[in-house]
């Protein structure tokens, strides 16, 4: 849900003013909230959370901003008349007085005023006094205080986002492509070196002076024999070698002949088999490569140089092979080797061709490194080592300091002999050498990392650690050899890299490192000690990192630090500043985990589960439920050295951790574990124990903490899914039984993954009684979720119902046959019982009788019954994706009966019952005018004192509807659902009441004509099938219509725990609560599938949401600050100004416009809805409400009108529908839909269901055909209230005080007003009972701003003005003469409009002239009379009407604009909409 946060500081809320504006206004920005959020208390509880007004910073005063009334602005001193007490002083929010500041109201303001005495005028302080005494209340501190919160937006989380469906099937079962599947390690190498010392090849000419060093050997100094330098030369390479990977085995063959090669690299290869050879081949006392790229060797003698041909060699070292070529010329073997791979590939082809099952060498995979290009000769400095290529591969510290050192411009005292004396070892990171190399190592992976493709980097430098480690430094080679006049080659080729920005970083650390080893090596001689100072790359690194995310990662681009965080997570030094600011960038979504994954944190990360340092706890737990968010495929690694114990530890109670928010991280473990175990048959056996469930169950107590008993119940779920051992833990430890009582918990993610838990412990494979009796329990506790608000929990539990369906399924097959034969008796029987009247020619019922001849079945009281019947009742759901989940399992149950023992039998009842419909259908009356609003379970369920009602709508059944509507057997079944959905029309009035046919809604008083009881558009005519155009129908995000070809199977698949991973969850914590010097102190923590640590797009300053919300929160100011002093022009001038005239299509019945958009919807008298954008006359979008036939829509309201606002109907089958995107006809969505009003009493009278929104309280008010008011909270979506009706009357009209939100005032279709307090006990609620009216309450109606007047309005035309405070009305004025047909207030201006049946719409003022209660209507002249026109007399003409229009066409609908001072009205039998003005305020 969005909300609207309030400043830190106290903040009075000004009562007369629309609260949700007032508390929309005052906020800096709108940032989004969930009822997750952890601090907050559980929604059903507590929808706001309450601010401490001493909570602002430390030595900074608590800022103030104040909106006077209705208008959102501060005023000149920034203190509201609200805070002045009668003494003139001002009072601050903690009670503390001021000096009273100037405060000057307009006379058009008509909320709280507080003058001095003796600038009151006569009765000022009575005509503008708040009504009801509010204005005292109102004032308080103890009241400011309670409204000083946190407003939210509702029905816009993720669950309604997404239509609680993931957005992948299983993301975290997809295969990881981070993952090296075809993992290569190098086990072998040849080191072939041919420099036949002393003899120089007859192509090489050398300077003089040459360079000389092999190996960092001189084969010219000394007196060792040329076959003693030769071995030491080899060994040197090997050592060099070895310092790259030690597991490596090598070999030396130096000067080889010819023979002795083809031998040795066969031999290599067999040993190898499928795994990487290095090939080092050496050079320098050889001839050049040829231009066909053939290398030279000796024969045995060393008289003469063979050569080798790269057919040959890679016929004997065939693939996967690592070549390195260090001679002149060597571009010449990289230019033809490509060229003998794919001579070698056909031959392969045609001996595969000859012999499918041949077995044959792989040559492809081939990587290659040479020193320089097809016609470069080697660096002769000698300065340089004459290896240099091998030197910056092997040795790459070594030479890049002597390069350094002969590339540095400035004055040295250093010597090349000086740099190889750097203290320190290359394992070691924390020796000065040690830590050259770790930087090193750092760049180079930052460099390749930058510049090369995903797919080359992780094979060059993720696969295997002998190619990562010659490429790490082979981008130095091209850098220095480039230096050189040399261009090194490889294959795959990289692009250029020694121009790359971090080389520079790697010269100043090693001017860093030099600059202090004159004193190193001073202190080494016996001078002053000296402690080296470590270099700060890492530091720095991690500050670019951190401005990195700073910037919100724009366009998700791949941060240049990464490979240098995950170098830094091997020093304890920066290891937790690394893991925060990596978790930080793992919070940006699934793509930076990915990324990280493929840089290789996953091993660190995974050997940190290892460490048992404190401080790591925190941020170890939320990257792993990172990573397992984004790849579930980790749980054979977790199970390695016992890496799951880390987060079972966690997940106890009496862990401690450096954080206050501990509850939020157990719930990530939770997480980890239940994804650790999920589908993991090893996970859940080393998992299992009582203590871990019985810690889980443990957590389900935790009510402030939503997230951690999700979790829970997933993690339980997980734990004993398809695990016998695991279910009887839990049955010992009674977890079904609290998993269970989690259905009525607030947060409906909890209720859902409840079940979830629920459905998986079914499934017990030995279906003993005592099995049966714990399922059948849990399925009998959860049975009531059926009328769950939350359409995600309500398909999660066709789950369960499918799995236990599917587990009894033969007692299942019973109930239905049994259905089916009551449905053909109960058929009978009304074909039979049913004769016509012959004055209405309609058919009249008498009740049934009991529906079997001995009244006893089989399934009867049974669960399986019930269970049957409640999935009846859902396969009509107003959610397409309910209804249609459960008319799978209504479907499949239908066709195994038929092909079950019962099939012979259970075919004749369908074909009867088909018959039967056909025979009904055949005698049906005239479309009928109204049809009574039915319960979904009426017709099952009669009233106690009325007969029952008809057994199907039309006389048909569900068989015959169903098979013709759709061919699904359940599709039909809205009797169920609703009941009957057409009647004929109403006889006349003295005929009504029989003594067969008793108005269930109650007694008619003694001499009350019946017609008085009714409501107005009793008679009012439909519109005709034939004549109506259907609009389109709005489905759910996700949702996917089933192929009606595809069988039905069951248990349904269960999509919620994807989703769940992928959901958004807020967590966070206060820095103040954290130890001062724990390093988290600044971090907030927040979890799963999305990001949670940066501000949502909706809070990022600059961003296309944050602009658009800013702009809409200048627009909705200026639309207060613009209509506020028109106040008090609207209620002494005329409202004749025309606004606008248009052609709605279809006859309005309801209206309603939006405060701030220039949205105006219309619903007609069937079920579709129009939006207009009524400053334009323009149609915006038309679509379908999906009401079933003989039902209307009652209501409509806009929520969340602040921000981007939603549409919510009602109609008279009790179902409510939420929209969103209503102003495009092509985008709309429903956004949820359930049934708000159930046991609805069947009634002629037709008062359907009506409504009241509390956007501050997030509150639906539901009432109408029914004996309660229900009361939904919108956070939880469960009905948290059922407040008794007190009467048998139908309630017609509802109403409340929309800024506390705790007094409702009802009225009814008897004449009676009902006051209720939502504070006290329901069966307590009643407060006050008002019976002045005679007639069917029209409207009542409570200002949300101005003088909060109460105004109720009858039939007779009579409107009434009431202080909750008095017993008697305050004012009556005789509104219209005749019929009233309908009531509108003004929201803050003091005007009001009736609608008669003679076409007039009156407006009156609704000022008081005294405030004493008067019972007698007064005289009272109306502002305006306006009257319904066509389009002629609204361009100008002569008044004239609609063709099939008259004077005495009643009105249909009027509606004022909650701000602007704009009325539209509509006549019946008339689809044009009338908008007036009023003049001065248009």
């Amino acid at each position: 849900m969005l909300a609207v946060a309030p400043s830190s500081s106290a903040f009075p809320h000004q009562p007369s003013n629309h609260h949700e504006n007032v508390h929309q206004y005052v906020s800096a920005q709108i940032r989004q909230l969930t009822p997750e959020r952890a601090s907050r208390a559980s929604m059903g509880r507590a929808l706001v959370r309450q601010e401490n007004p001493q909570a602002a910073e430390p030595n900074q005063k608590p800022i103030r901003r104040v909106a006077t009334e209705d208008t959102g602005r501060s005023t000149p001193n920034g203190v509201s008349a609200a805070e002045h007490d009668d003494t003139g002083t001002t009072v601050n929010g903690d009670g503390r007085s001021r000096q009273p500041g100037a405060l000057v109201r307009s006379n058009t303001d008509v909320g709280p005023r507080r003058t001095s005495l003796s600038d009151r005028p006569n009765h000022a302080e009575d005509n503008w006094a708040l009504r009801h005494g509010w204005d005292e209340q109102y004032n308080s501190t103890d009241y400011l205080n309670q409204l000083r919160s946190t407003f939210y937006m509702y029905y816009t989380d993720k669950r309604h986002e997404t239509g609680g469906k993931p957005r992948h099937a299983d993301p975290s079962r997809n295969t990881s492509e981070w993952r090296m599947r075809d993992r290569l390690k190098t086990v072998s190498a040849a080191l072939t070196i041919c420099l036949n010392i002393g003899v120089d090849p007859p192509d090489v000419v050398k300077t003089n002076p040459t360079a000389k060093l092999e190996c960092w050997i001189d084969p010219t100094a000394g007196i060792a024999t040329n076959n003693k330098t030769m071995e030491q030369i080899g060994k040197k390479l090997q050592e060099q070698y070895e310092g790259l990977s030690i597991r490596v085995r090598y070999k030396q063959y130096l000067d080889p002949s010819v023979e002795e090669t083809k031998k040795f690299c066969q031999s290599l290869r067999r040993n190898a088999k499928d795994e990487r050879i290095l090939f080092h081949y050496n050079g320098h006392g050889v001839p050049l490569p040829t231009p066909s790229g053939e290398i030279w060797v000796f024969n045995r003698n060393y008289t003469q140089y063979i050569p080798v041909s790269l057919y040959d060699l890679q016929m004997w070292l065939g693939a996967p092979s690592l070549f390195v070529f260090d001679c002149s010329n060597a571009g010449n073997i990289i230019a033809n080797f490509d060229r003998f791979v794919a001579k070698h590939e056909e031959e392969n082809a045609e001996a595969r061709a000859n012999d499918p099952n041949a077995q044959l060498q792989t040559y492809a995979d081939n990587i290659q490194l040479a020193a320089c290009g097809k016609t470069e000769s080697l660096p002769t400095s000698p300065d340089l080592p004459a290896d240099l290529f091998t030197c910056c591969l092997t040795t790459p510290i070594d030479i890049s300091l002597r390069f350094f050192l002969l590339e540095n411009p400035l004055p040295s005292e250093l010597t090349l002999k000086d740099v190889t004396r750097i203290p320190g070892r290359i394992a070691e990171r924390r020796s000065p050498l040690g830590e050259l190399n770790w930087i090193f190592t750092a760049i180079t992976d930052t460099i390749a990392w930058n510049l090369l493709p995903r797919t080359t980097f992780k094979k060059l430098f993720r696969q295997d650690l002998m190619v990562a480690a010659l490429f790490r430094n082979f981008l130095l080679s091209e850098r220095i050899m480039r230096a050189n006049g040399c261009h090194p080659m490889s294959v795959p080729a990289l692009p250029e890299t020694q121009n790359h920005p971090l080389w520079q970083a790697w010269d100043l650390t090693i001017e860093m490192a030099l600059a202090q080893l004159p004193a190193m090596i001073a202190a080494e001689e016996g001078g002053p000690p000296y402690e080296y100072k470590h270099s700060d790359f890492f530091t720095e690194q991690l500050t670019a990192f951190e401005v990195y995310l700073s910037q919100g990662a724009p366009n998700q681009e791949a941060p240049s630090q990464l490979p240098i965080v995950l170098q830094v997570l091997l020093s304890q030094v920066h290891r937790l500043r690394a893991l925060i600011l990596l978790s930080r960038f793992l919070d940006m979504g699934a793509w930076a985990v990915n990324l990280a994954l493929t840089i290789g944190i996953f091993p660190y990360v995974l050997k940190l589960l290892q460490s048992a340092a404190f401080e790591l706890k925190p941020v170890m737990i939320f990257i792993w439920a990172r990573i397992l968010a984004v790849d579930g495929g980790c749980q054979v690694d977790l199970i390695k050295d016992n890496g799951y114990q880390y987060f079972l530890n966690m997940l106890n109670p009496n862990a401690q951790l450096p954080v206050p928010n501990a509850s939020e991280h157990r719930a990530m473990s939770a997480f980890i574990v239940a994804m650790f175990c999920r589908g993991f048959s090893q996970g859940q056996t080393v998992c299992l124990s009582p203590e871990l469930v019985e810690t889980l169950i443990g957590h389900l107590k935790d009510d402030d903490n939503p997230l951690l008993r999700q979790w829970s119940c997933l993690c339980i779920s997980m734990l004993w899914a398809d695990f016998p051992e695991a279910k009887w833990v839990g049955i010992r430890c009674q977890a079904h039984q609290r998993l269970c009582e989690m259905r009525e918990d607030d947060i409906p993610e909890v209720r859902a993954a409840a079940l979830h838990a629920l459905t998986n412990f079914l499934g017990i494979p030995d279906l003993t009684a005592q099995v049966a009796h714990y399922e059948e329990s849990v399925a009998t506790e959860i049975m009531s979720m059926t009328g769950d608000g939350n359409n995600m929990v309500r398909r999660e539990l066709l789950v369960f119902f499918s799995a236990f369906v599917k587990r009894y399924q033969n007692k299942f097959l019973v109930a239905a046959f049994e259905q089916l034969a009551q449905e053909k008796s109960q058929l009978m029987a009304s074909d039979v019982n049913a004769d016509l009247n012959p004055k209405t020619g309609s058919l009249s019922r008498r009740p049934l009788s009991q529906t079997s001849k001995d009244g006893t079945t089989v399934s009867r009281n049974s669960i399986q019954g019930t269970m049957w019947m409640h999935l009846l009742i859902m396969s009509v759901d107003p959610h397409p994706g309910v209804a249609q989940d459960a008319k799978i399992i209504v479907d499949y149950v239908h066709e195994t009966l038929l092909e079950s023992p019962l099939g012979s039998r259970a075919q004749p009842l369908m074909n009867d019952i088909v018959k039967l419909s056909k025979r009904a259908e055949a005698v049906k009356s005239q479309p009928p005018s109204r049809q009574p609003s039915v319960a979904p379970n009426a017709r099952r369920t009669p009233i106690s004192g009325s007969p029952a009602p008809p057994a199907l709508p039309k006389n048909e059944s569900y068989l015959w509807t169903g098979m013709r509507r759709t061919a699904s057997m359940a599709a039909a079944l809205k009797h169920l659902a609703f009941g009957a959905p057409e009647q004929p029309p109403p006889s006349p009035p003295e005929k009504a009441a029989t003594t067969h046919q008793r108005i269930p809604g109650g007694p008619v008083r003694k001499r009350v004509p019946p017609e008085w009881i009714k409501p107005p558009d009793v008679y009012d005519p439909t519109s005709q099938p034939k004549s109506y155009v259907k609009a389109k129908t709005p489905k759910p995000k996700g949702f996917t219509k089933r192929d009606p070809a595809s069988p039905p199977s069951i248990p349904l698949k269960s999509g919620f725990f994807d989703w769940s991973i992928e959901v958004l969850h807020f967590i966070e914590f206060k820095a103040n609560h954290i130890h001062e010097n724990h390093p988290l102190t600044d971090l907030p923590y927040q979890y799963f599938g999305e990001p949670q640590m940066r501000p949502i797009d909706s809070e990022e300053p600059g961003s296309d949401d944050y602009n658009r919300k800013l702009w809409r929160r200048g627009r909705n100011e200026k639309v207060l600050a613009c209509t506020q002093p028109l106040k008090g022009v609207a209620g002494t001038s005329k409202w004749d100004v025309p606004m606008g005239f248009f052609n709605n299509g279809t006859q309005p019945t309801k209206m309603c416009f939006h405060q701030f958009e220039d949205h105006l919807a219309i619903v007609d008298d069937r079920d579709s809805i129009c939006i207009w954008d009524w400053t334009k006359n323009q149609r915006l979008s038309r679509f379908s409400n999906a009401n079933p036939s003989g039902s209307r829509i009652n209501e409509a309201r806009f929520i969340n009108e602040d921000d981007q606002a939603l549409l919510l109907t009602g109609s008279s089958d009790g179902v409510v529908r939420i929209y969103r995107n209503y102003e495009s006809e092509s985008s709309v969505e429903l956004v949820s839909a359930f049934r708000a009003l159930t046991k609805m009493i069947p009634s002629t009278k037709m008062a359907g269901l009506v409504l009241d929104w509390q956007q501050g309280q997030g509150k639906l008010l539901v009432a109408g055909d029914a004996q309660v008011i229900k009361i939904w909270s919108a956070g939880s979506e469960l009905c948290c209230t059922e407040i008794p009706a007190r009467t048998s009357s139908p309630l017609t009209s509802l109403t409340s005080d929309a800024v506390a939100g705790n007094t409702l005032v009802a009225g009814y279709g008897d004449g009676a007003l009902r006051v209720f307090d939502q504070r006290l006990r329901p069966q307590n609620a009643m407060v006050r009972l008002w019976k002045k009216h005679k007639q069917w309450i029209t409207n009542v109606h409570m200002q949300r701003g101005g003088l909060r007047e109460l105004v109720s309005g009858c039939r007779d035309g009579e409107v009434k003005f009431w202080d909750l405070r008095w017993r008697e009305e305050v004012k009556t004025v005789k509104a219209v003469e005749g019929t009233m047909r309908g009531l509108s207030v003004h929201e803050h201006a003091p005007v009001f409009a009736a609608g008669s049946s003679t076409h007039t719409i009156q407006l009156y003022n609704m000022s008081m002239s005294s405030s004493s209660p008067s019972s007698q209507p007064q005289p009272q002249t109306p502002l305006s009379v306006l009257e319904p026109t066509s389009p002629s007399s609204y361009a100008g003409a002569a008044v004239t009407f609609l063709p099939h229009l008259h004077r005495s066409t009643p009105i249909a609908a009027t509606t004022f604009h909650p701000h602007r001072m704009v009325l539209a009205g509509g006549a019946v039998g008339s689809n044009w909409v009338n908008l007036w003005g009023c003049r001065g305020a248009v």
